[in-house]
């Protein structure tokens, strides 16, 4: 039996800052993960798609570049090694998140880890054959793509045809047309991906818009954008099974199908709370997310659960905090967990961030709200980079308390910006405070300034 004051299930975003925190916190710490070290973020999410990403822009834009009066000729892309590039960089990152552990005194145990209950010794887990003991326990084995019973669609997984986040990551051989299932964030990301270098997609969603629960006029934007690159949406679509060479979905009651050599099966996440020995603690879960309070607390005293685990709000960021106050807990700081300003970023080209209240959500909770708009062609430096585009800064302002809750953008830098609106609305600050804020210029962010000014 290896014992630690705090033993981390899951190395993920979540998991391996809780053991960094809590080991300099002066905690004795074992983190156990069973794949890589950064999760699901790190070798199959955020960082592998951002890599990619980049490299179609820098594409698009020297395929595009006589407009701002530079001649490029025979621009190509090498999809192969923008794979090799982006493996590259999750390689170095990995590294850096082990060294990490190793400076901070982390006992990492690279093996599947199964919670089998509760000792003298404390919380037990069995990972690679050895039982390791900790006072306290932080769960943090993160998430794993819905899969839902199509016909044909695992039978497509199996061979290698129908593609999940992991396995598109890493395809170095171009597909002739992909069909994407779901228009959400990680569907709308690699679709973005593929047609900027020129491969055919074609997006079937069941609802009608696209981008799950982004602001409707943001939505349209970014839809509109996607339609002059020539995506093809199947909005209203229910998709009814997969064939060997096809997506067969209904439209308005009628079957059609669309050819596909390639099909992205991106529907969403669930909590991978699933065999974790979980039943062995009679840790409380709903639709399989463990339930946890604002200290991240589950209903088992000293035992907590971050990031994808409790199905909160599935980003990386909100896990590295989630993981910040159940260690602050642990520790005896006085913290809690907040989410009524937590930013999340679609890195398309345009970008997509927001965060905070639409005005729909904020008249649902009973505020009194205003929306003002402003489009990003008020910001010089947006105009001199940007040739074409239909970017806009949307906030949505409480007026009983004059502050801002909420704000949707979609254009260059947003993701960089949106960080600013967070901290206006965490902090709640007064409408007549913000203005007095400075803003570099010329800068996109400006444009924030702009709308403010209009309410």
């Amino acid at each position: 039996m290896v014992k630690s004051e705090v033993l981390v299930l899951g190395g993920g975003p979540g998991g391996y800052l809780a053991a960094e925190r809590a080991a300099q916190g002066g905690k004795k710490v074992t983190l156990i993960e069973k794949r890589a070290l950064g999760g699901t973020c790190l070798n199959e999410g955020c960082i592998p798609s951002k890599a990619l990403l980049n490299s179609a822009k820098l594409y698009e834009h020297a395929k595009d570049s006589a407009v701002f009066g530079v001649t490029a000729e025979n621009v190509k892309i090498d999809h192969s090694k923008v794979i090799d590039r982006k493996d590259k960089v999750v390689k170095t990152l990995v590294s850096g998140v082990g060294m990490t552990m190793k400076a901070n005194g982390v006992q990492v145990v690279m093996a599947e880890g199964v919670i089998k209950g509760k000792s003298g010794d404390g919380f037990v887990v069995e990972a690679g054959g050895e039982e390791y003991a900790g006072e306290k326990l932080i769960i943090a084995c993160g998430s794993v793509p819905v899969v839902p019973p199509l016909p044909g669609l695992r039978e497509g997984i199996e061979r290698g045809y129908v593609l999940t986040n992991r396995e598109i990551l890493d395809k170095k051989d171009l597909p002739k047309h992909l069909v994407v299932i779901g228009g959400g964030v990680i569907g709308l990301e690699m679709a973005s991906y593929y047609s900027m270098i020129g491969v055919p997609v074609t997006i079937i969603e069941m609802l009608d818009k696209i981008a799950g629960p982004t602001e409707k006029e943001v939505s349209a934007v970014l839809l509109k954008e996607y339609k002059k690159r020539g995506i093809d949406f199947k909005l209203s679509c229910k998709v009814t099974s997969v064939g060997e060479d096809c997506v067969n979905f209904e439209e308005n009651g009628e079957a059609k199908s669309v050819k596909a050599d390639a099909v992205l099966c991106s529907i969403g996440r669930r909590a991978a709370t699933q065999g974790i020995g979980l039943e062995n603690l009679g840790v409380y879960t709903e639709r399989g997310a463990i339930v946890t309070d604002s200290h991240m607390l589950t209903n088992i005293p000293n035992v907590y659960a971050i990031g994808d685990a409790n199905g909160k709000i599935m980003l990386a960021h909100t896990a590295y905090r989630e993981a910040e106050v159940a260690v602050n807990h642990i520790l005896g700081k006085k913290d809690i967990m907040r989410y009524s300003a937590i930013p999340s970023v679609i890195y398309t080209n345009p970008e997509v961030a927001s965060v905070g209240e639409t005005e729909e959500s904020a008249k649902a909770k009973g505020m009194e709200v205003k929306t003002v708009k402003a489009s990003m062609k008020m910001s010089g430096r947006y105009l001199a980079e940007v040739e074409k585009g239909d970017g806009f800064c949307k906030l949505v302002i409480d007026t009983k308390k004059n502050r801002l809750v909420g704000c949707h953008m979609i254009g260059s830098y947003v993701s960089e910006m949106i960080y600013g609106a967070a901290l206006m609305i965490e902090r709640e600050m007064p409408v007549d405070d913000i203005k007095e804020l400075v803003f570099p210029h010329p800068t996109v962010a400006e444009v924030i300034r702009e709308a403010l000014f209009m309410v």
